[in-house]
């Protein structure tokens, strides 16, 4: 293996730490080379917080061998004011004189204008390195500033004959909740959870299961929750109105509901494409991914209007022999595995 490439895997995995706390900023690595000896590293803080650059900076303890030092980061350093000054500043200030950068960035405020700030003073640029893995490793950030929408992620369960839930008649008779998973599985649902900045469904499924959507399990940042209620007609006392996360409703209802603390609603017109609307909406409000977990026709708008990244597809043991069958899906399948007894697949839109 190349040196640089030694060194921007070692950032990739460093910035895997910031996965669910640092956007809307990416989840960045950083390390410092001296003599072909790590010196400092680090990853963005949470929001509002250092990114990777400063914190790789500030680990190390002799300031002087920094002039003679190499930064190692997987995305392009920063340029502009945000909630913290520019990481190129910094950089420069502190006479680092080569940087190996894995990708540029393509955020409008910095798009190589890092890049060109540090060439501009004379200091050595090598960019791309591992361009494919730093790619995949910020795969939301890109998503969100080249697509102009979330990652989106879709996820659901499905009997080993291919349905999500029995028929609502057999529902009925059981008030409990319907499992086709684990309790492995589920764990595992809640950890993704956190790592992502919001969670959608669809009406039907808040009707039948009343879910709180939150990651009950794990711990971690509840995601938001977004919910497509076109004609408000899940119940007040359901648990998306509870105010334990906040939450975003699509509706073409007029609402005079009482305002609570984290709660929105917002119109949006059905009779065009919803999914156009939903994905606006959320990059208006800088959600950089989303899992969408059901039910199965607000799956399926997504497959049919290729408007999904990934699907995360749990097979169960058992069988139902009728009820509402899983979605239809195409894409490459890049991981499976299997969490005791239940089959997990990962696919990628291709």
């Amino acid at each position: 293996m190349k040196i640089h490439e030694k060194y921007i895997l070692r950032c990739i995995e460093l910035g895997k730490n910031g996965l669910g706390t640092t956007a809307p900023n990416p989840m960045v690595g950083c390390v410092i080379l001296y003599d072909d000896k790590i010196i400092g590293e680090g990853f963005t803080s949470p929001f509002g917080g250092a990114h990777a650059e400063v914190n790789a900076i500030n680990s190390v303890k002799n300031k002087n061998l920094l002039k003679k030092a190499i930064l190692y980061v997987s995305l392009e350093p920063c340029s502009h004011y945000g909630k913290t000054p520019p990481c190129t500043d910094l950089i420069l200030k502190c006479g680092i004189p080569r940087i190996v950068i894995g990708i540029q960035d393509p955020h409008s405020k910095v798009a190589g204008k890092g890049i060109n700030a540090l060439e501009e003073k004379g200091r050595e640029v090598i960019v791309p390195v591992l361009k494919e893995q730093c790619r995949e490793h910020h795969k939301r950030f890109l998503t969100f500033h080249e697509k102009k929408r979330p990652y989106i992620i879709l996820k659901w369960a499905e009997s080993s004959d291919g349905y999500i839930a029995p028929k609502k008649s057999e529902r009925a008779k059981t008030p409990e909740p319907f499992w086709i998973s684990n309790r492995y599985s589920r764990q595992l649902v809640h950890q993704w959870r956190t790592e992502e900045q919001a969670i959608l469904v669809g009406t039907n499924t808040v009707l039948e299961d009343n879910p709180k959507l939150n990651p009950r399990t794990w711990q971690g940042k509840s995601p938001l929750r977004v919910v497509i209620d076109r004609h408000l007609k899940i119940p007040e006392n359901y648990n998306i109105y509870d105010q334990t996360a906040n939450t975003l409703i699509f509706t073409q209802a007029k609402t005079d509901l009482p305002k609570r603390k984290g709660l929105e609603f917002q119109e949006i017109d059905f009779s065009e494409n919803v999914i156009t609307q939903i994905c606006d909406q959320l990059h208006q409000r800088n959600v950089q991914s989303i899992i969408i977990e059901g039910g199965a026709e607000t799956l399926k708008s997504f497959i049919e209007h290729d408007v999904w990244d990934e699907a995360r597809i749990f097979t169960g043991t058992s069988e139902l022999g009728n009820g509402i069958k899983a979605p239809e899906i195409g894409g490459v399948e890049i991981e499976r595995t299997t969490l005791e007894n239940d089959l997990l697949r990962i696919l990628k839109n291709d």
